[in-house]
């Protein structure tokens, strides 16, 4: 990988992270997770497993660092890694038949859901939240995220494909 794409995926989870600090709270313990929308930006971009896998790392620490979730550091590192790799094979036959817009929105709604599942099964088992809650949380903040990660993940991604097109970030030499 060259230079500029770490330096442009280390900005993308900069301003993922920085999304993820800011936004707030939903009226319950936990926040939707922007930072999310530009670990999906990075894989649409970046062809390679490699990147995929340690873009979702350092996102799941940012988010766990950042979370407002009682007990969600570790969920939140476990969720990123599972839903970068889950993400990036759904992403492997999407990636001949549409462009990066389409595959982006496609990507954004199931991905957040697949985190959203994930984080939540996570903390049950490891932060001792109640299986009672689990409907309840999913349909207030999953999909109330995937909702706002669709609208804001869509704006951000036109920012980055625009700001690509007229630096060269990803360009293949």
């Amino acid at each position: 990988m060259n230079t500029r794409k770490m330096v442009t995926n280390a900005i993308l989870i900069a301003v993922g992270a920085i999304l993820h600090q800011l936004t707030p709270l939903l009226g319950v313990p936990m926040q939707p997770d922007l930072s999310l929308a530009m670990l999906f930006i990075i894989i649409v971009y970046n062809k390679d497993y490699k990147t995929t896998l340690v873009c979702g790392i350092i996102v799941g620490v940012f988010a766990a660092l950042t979370t407002k979730t009682p007990g969600g550091q570790l969920p939140n590192i476990l969720d990123k890694l599972i839903t970068s790799n889950i993400v990036y094979l759904m992403l492997i036959p999407l990636r001949e038949r549409f462009n990066k817009l389409t595959q982006i929105s496609i990507l954004l709604p199931v991905g957040t859901l697949i985190s959203g599942t994930v984080f939540l099964s996570l903390l049950m088992v490891l932060g001792g939240l109640p299986m009672s809650q689990f409907g309840t949380l999913f349909i207030t903040v999953v999909v109330t995220t995937a909702v706002l990660n669709v609208i804001i993940g869509v704006v951000l991604f036109k920012i980055v494909d625009r700001t690509v097109g007229v630096t060269g970030a990803y360009a293949i030499k």
